[in-house]
């Protein structure tokens, strides 16, 4: 097994004191972070000493060492509030610090990781480009040889956590076109010549920020490319992706969780006609298809975190690829079906901000755009299948 996690008891302990954490600290503050666009700099200090900056990275690294497993079960209780407090350490523990973890050289994961898993230095993964977002493999951003440096130049687009990143995992082309021209650097954030657009508006999520991050000439040495090899970024990328849509398939399988939670809870105060409205049967049919899908998915969910976990690390295996993007499709399309049967069951009130499902409505809606969108996913998972893999055995 490659991926062992922490002992049962250990682990089990720290998702208790996270299910307060979430219960008692963070559902309390989602009215703040709606109105104030922000996470309170005091939870985000308690959150480091709470370990969430450090889940996905071994313990020799200064992390929790989590399996995936384990890290499906945390995602899929901070699921259950704004987005916005996942949103503070995700890009750590996921996209930022998992490809120096897979394909760094020892001394980049000794150097940088321990930093990354206390939540002193914030990790951001830059990608996407204007152009080239779902097609990564055609990225624009160049990097030019300079002696023992590379040149870089380009801009990438909706890069999460960019305002407060230190550094970032930065794909650019350091070769001719396609995926193996591109390399994987760490770029510092206060590299001459990097700059960062103006945060975006969104649709939901408040409280996470996203903007462009505009390179001109920045100077990055050679050796900040992960694992020392030119060529192998786009590899790298795809190895990070993979393990973030199971990831972000168990955040959507906490997000319905919470949406058919307070589905329920109108279901059993909302009175009409003499009586609660959970007592139609037409409001108890969206609840029990809710109850369903959610079980559904996150009986997926677990299964192939269980299967992950059983792979060396960075295992090429194709089902293992139809299985993170089969969770990520079904999961997050479940979630958005279990949100707006929410805003069903609530009337009127439900389309109304004084109620936690509009806003949970509204922030489940990105779950089926980033990390692939689910076209994509349906892609991934048709294209690999027509190869004769066989997933199910």
């Amino acid at each position: 097994m490659s991926h062992p996690g922490v002992d049962t008891g250990s682990f089990e302990l720290f998702l208790s004191s996270l299910q307060r954490f979430v219960k008692h600290r963070l559902i309390p503050l989602e009215r703040y972070v709606e109105e104030h666009d922000q996470v309170p700099p005091e939870v985000v200090q308690e959150m480091k000493e709470l370990g969430l900056f450090g889940l996905s990275i071994p313990e020799e690294y200064g992390g929790l060492g989590l399996s995936m497993a384990q890290e499906c079960r945390v995602a899929y209780e901070i699921g259950q509030t704004s987005l916005a407090f996942r949103g503070v350490f995700g890009t750590n523990i996921g996209i930022g610090s998992q490809g120096i973890l897979m394909d760094g050289t020892e001394e980049q994961k000794r150097t940088i990781l321990p930093r990354v898993a206390s939540g002193e230095l914030l990790m951001a993964f830059a990608l996407t480009e204007p152009d080239a977002g779902t097609d990564a493999a055609s990225l624009k951003t160049q990097a030019v040889a300079d002696g023992d440096s590379f040149l870089l130049s380009g801009t990438k687009r909706f890069i999460s956590n960019a305002p407060f990143a230190d550094a970032f995992t930065l794909m650019a082309r350091t070769g001719g076109s396609g995926g193996e021209g591109i390399s994987a650097f760490i770029v510092p954030a206060d590299a001459k010549g990097l700059s960062l657009g103006n945060p975006d508006k969104k649709m939901g999520q408040r409280g996470t920020k996203t903007c462009d991050v505009i390179l001109d000439q920045v100077q990055v040495p050679a050796q900040n490319i992960i694992g020392g090899i030119p060529g192998q970024g786009f590899k790298t990328a795809m190895k990070v992706l993979n393990r973030a849509r199971l990831h972000l398939a168990a955040v959507g399988c906490g997000m319905a969780k919470r949406a058919l939670d307070e589905s329920l809870t109108y279901a059993r105060e909302r009175k009409q006609f003499g009586q609660p409205i959970g007592q139609f049967q037409l409001i108890q049919a969206m609840l029990a298809d809710s109850q369903a899908e959610l079980l559904a998915a996150w009986s997926l969910v677990k299964s192939c975190a269980k299967r992950f976990d059983a792979l060396p690390a960075g295992s090429p295996d194709p089902s293992m690829r139809v299985m993170t993007s089969s969770a990520k499709m079904f999961a997050t399309e479940m979630a958005g079906r279990v949100a707006d049967r929410g805003v069903q069951i609530h009337g009127g009130s439900g389309y109304i901000n004084e109620f936690p499902i509009e806003r949970i409505y509204r922030d489940v809606r990105l779950l089926r755009l980033y990390e692939g969108t689910t076209q994509i996913q349906q892609v991934i998972i048709g294209r690999t299948l027509m190869k004769d893999v066989d997933v199910v055995s």
